[in-house]
């Protein structure tokens, strides 16, 4: 039933529901505020600390005054280093002016989702997907649309997927390479044949690769800028540095896009939070800018994760045997079936999820957060001795519960 209080709330937010990932790690942490023994692995974001350098210079930054606003789209400068760092990486030809900084790819996202749709539009996002995909589309008043891929290529969706849900309606597609939740990266020519489609359909393409130097198959997963510039036309690729750089609370993220949109998106963000916060952008100039030797700082984070990666998927055939799981080839997740250990009393993934942090004192994700009831994720940004201790755990409690 509706209430008098929910009446009074605007459409923009009426179907809005808080983020999964962030109610579960609230709840683990208020339980360990309570003295409780919980093992935490719902984070999505990395667990080492921002690298010294990166800090250095914001405090430096502050130091000398930085602390003023800047242009809505950014320090000219970190938008130059950022176009550098795409160039570098894609061989592409790439301009400041297609950059935009915003605070967190979060808001990147919703930049070019409220500028690029609206009501009436249809936006697909292939399952699972991160959780904040479908609410974003809403807020821009447009209808999201789930496509799911096959389980044997990892969920990862194609032409033929995108073409049975398409219709008149659909303005755009947003993809997520690697993915969260789970951790599949699109090949190149999965790629090409994803923006042809989208080309010849007249799609918008929003591709989140914030994961992207967190690959397990390669130094970096492929991108949009690695296609040919006539399938780019109507690209937008979202990124940042709170994953590769371990930044997530600096809140900085950006687009890359042509520049005449990137000039609606600066429109936009100047109207909502202007600028980025002053010293993260100097720190993320830092980090854009990073030496030879810096970067080895955090290739070695990239590689720990590869390490914990292997650590997570043996556990599960060890603790869990016969478990079906999404092999992780970039991010930080370990997406795997639940739904065996189901019965009256647990129905369902948020169940489940809940049952096991009162149980094992494990906190995981419901994959009903992503699109996909019957799989919980697991991040494994976390301690190799937490990840042991975790599986200790998950194997007792939902081995004693059979499936």
């Amino acid at each position: 039933m509706t209430t008098e209080t929910e009446r009074a709330y605007s459409d923009n937010v009426r179907r809005l529901s808080p983020s999964a990932t962030i109610a579960v790690s609230s709840l683990a942490t208020e339980l360990r505020a309570r003295g409780r023994d919980i093992i935490n692995l719902s984070a999505g974001e990395p667990d080492f600390p921002t690298p010294d350098f990166i800090r250095t210079a914001a405090v430096a930054a502050i130091q000398a005054g930085h602390t003023r606003y800047t242009p809505a789209a950014g320090l000219p400068e970190l938008r130059e280093a950022i176009a550098g760092a795409l160039a570098r990486a894609h061989g592409a030809d790439t301009t400041p002016g297609g950059v935009v900084v915003s605070a967190g790819a979060k808001q990147a996202l919703f930049n070019a989702l409220f500028v690029l749709t609206g009501p009436g539009n249809r936006v697909l996002i292939p399952v699972p997907y991160w959780t904040s995909y479908p609410e974003i589309v809403q807020l821009a008043r447009a209808e999201p649309v789930p496509v799911r891929g096959p389980e044997g290529r990892g969920y990862r969706v194609g032409p033929e997927e995108l073409e049975a849900a398409w219709d008149p309606e659909v303005r755009a597609m947003i993809l997520n390479s690697p993915s969260n939740p789970s951790g599949s990266v699109y090949r190149l020519d999965e790629l090409e044949a994803i923006a042809r489609w989208a080309r010849d359909r007249n799609v918008w393409l929003i591709s989140d690769e914030i994961y992207a130097r967190l690959c397990y198959t390669a130094d970096r997963a492929p991108g949009l800028l690695d296609l040919p510039a006539e399938l780019r036309e109507r690209a937008v690729v979202i990124n940042g540095a709170s994953k590769a750089y371990a930044m997530t609370g600096w809140r900085i993220g950006y687009s890359y896009t042509d520049p005449a949109l990137a000039g609606e998106l600066s429109a936009l963000q100047s109207h909502t939070t202007s600028n980025a916060a002053t010293p993260s952008q100097h720190a993320a100039l830092a980090a854009f800018t990073a030496s030879a030797e810096q970067e080895q700082e955090l290739e070695a984070m990239a590689a720990e994760f590869r390490g914990r990666r292997d650590l997570v998927v043996d556990r599960l055939e060890e603790r869990l045997p016969g478990t079906g799981y999404v092999a992780p080839e970039g991010a930080f997740y370990l997406f795997f079936r639940a739904d065996r250990w189901y019965d009256d009393d647990r129905p369902d993934s948020v169940s489940l999820c809940t049952a096991l942090i009162e149980e094992a004192e494990v906190a995981l994700v419901p994959g009903s957060a992503f699109g996909d009831d019957r799989y919980v994720r697991l991040s494994f940004a976390a301690s190799r001795e937490e990840l042991e201790a975790a599986f200790e755990r998950l194997g007792t409690a939902l081995g004693s519960h059979g499936g």
